[in-house]
């Protein structure tokens, strides 16, 4: 079973097959959806796609951890990290 991954092109390719919109124009409306998303969660806000999910910023806390190769420990430092909380609807959706 070959994967195969969902990029930027194949979403402005579909949104100019289904829509009509130009090749450029369909591209222009994918780029600035992905940079509103990403300006929401630098600025800390929750961003709530309705039947889709939510996505939000959460801090994670200075840990130590360990190479499981050399089994050497080292401070992991704290940091900000993306989440991503799918909706009930696309739970269903992905379990039948």
């Amino acid at each position: 079973m070959i994967k195969k991954n969902l990029t930027r092109k194949n979403l402005s390719s579909k949104i100019y097959q289904t829509i009509g919109f130009s090749k450029n124009f369909s591209s222009v409306i994918i780029d600035n959806f992905f940079e509103s998303l990403v300006e929401e969660l630098i600025n800390e806000n929750k961003v709530k796609i309705s039947s889709f999910g939510t996505f939000k910023v959460i801090n994670k806390k200075e840990r130590i951890g360990r190479n499981p190769k050399t089994k050497i420990e080292t401070i992991i430092t704290s940091r900000k990290v993306a989440t991503f909380k799918p909706s009930l609807s696309i739970k269903e959706k992905l379990n039948r």
